[in-house]
């Protein structure tokens, strides 16, 4: 069911659909995390994705929730837009061996899926709110200090790369 299908009539429709895409998108990133966990190489970005696993299995409860206080089958309709950006950070992380960039690709992925959720959740609240709902906005921006954590690992990791790469060009024949 595409967001201009005919069964798309009312705004309880449109909320419905909106919420299946939502649910699909949190289910996509609970089976994905794990993976990311497990390639997460500093200790902190590990326990950073841990937390963001069984925040977003509380966000998967509540939506849950929200389906069975709306009388709706709790179910996920395809989302191609978190599907694209697994599969994009799924490509880049496949790539990397060095351990560092590695985190900051990881990173980067999470930051992606990061955003990707919060639009979702701020363009449902636009249509309707229950209060199970914004429990999930409320959830999302606690990560703060996590976030944090993560763009300095990031910004350490570009700073040694950027310091490798020049020292690599220094050394190189002609120069």
């Amino acid at each position: 069911m595409g967001l201009f299908n005919k069964d798309i009539g009312t705004l309880d429709d449109l909320f419905v659909h909106q919420l299946r895409d939502i649910y699909y998108a949190e289910k996509q990133i609970v089976q994905t995390l794990p993976q990311m966990i497990e390639k997460a190489t500093d200790s902190s970005l590990k326990r950073g994705f841990e937390t963001h696993l069984g925040e977003t299995k509380n966000h998967v409860k509540r939506l849950e929730q929200v389906f069975k206080m709306h009388g709706v089958e709790a179910k996920g309709i395809d989302c191609p837009a978190i599907d694209g950006i697994i599969e994009e950070a799924d490509d880049i992380i496949a790539d990397v061996e060095d351990k560092k960039v590695l985190d900051a690709a990881l990173i980067a992925a999470a930051q992606a899926v990061e955003h990707y959720e919060r639009w979702h959740i701020d363009r449902v609240g636009e249509t309707a709110r229950p209060a199970r709902l914004r429990q999930c906005l409320a959830a999302e921006p606690r990560r703060g200090k996590s976030d944090r954590c993560q763009v300095d690992l990031a910004r350490r990791t570009q700073r040694e790369c950027e310091s490798r790469i020049g020292a690599r060009l220094q050394k190189s024949p002609g120069r």
